[in-house]
């Protein structure tokens, strides 16, 4: 499948470097539970990376056209294993003010693109 939108969010976590690290160790290669990275796979996601500065966590979403936000979550509220993920990783995170209750991400806007042909 070719990816269809590439979308952008941000999440803090707690303001303490031990639950950043654990959360860290968490998202290292080989740690995300399998469960999770099959059900980002199934989702339609085709590629995701996270970024941290300080306590701001920044995520890359490549999907593809069968990728939907509502199925995804309604997918994900049926899954056992994710809802466990879930309450686990809130252990670390921090809702954004500007998100709506319990949202974790909240979709970030972009306001620049280099226009094709500078680069």
């Amino acid at each position: 499948m070719t990816v269809k939108h590439r979308y952008c969010m941000a999440l803090d976590l707690k303001d303490d470097p031990q639950l950043i690290e654990e959360y860290k160790n968490y998202h290292a290669p080989g740690n995300v539970w399998p469960e999770i990275i099959d059900s980002i796979n199934d989702s339609g996601i085709e590629d995701m990376e996270i970024y941290i500065v300080g306590n701001r966590l920044f995520m890359i979403m490549d999907v593809n056209e069968s990728f939907d936000f509502d199925k995804k979550a309604l997918v994900d509220a049926a899954n056992d294993n994710t809802q466990k993920w879930e309450e686990l990783m809130w252990k670390y995170q921090l809702p954004l003010k500007w998100g709506k209750p319990r949202e974790k991400w909240v979709m970030m806007e972009m306001i620049f693109k280099l226009p094709e042909g500078i680069a």
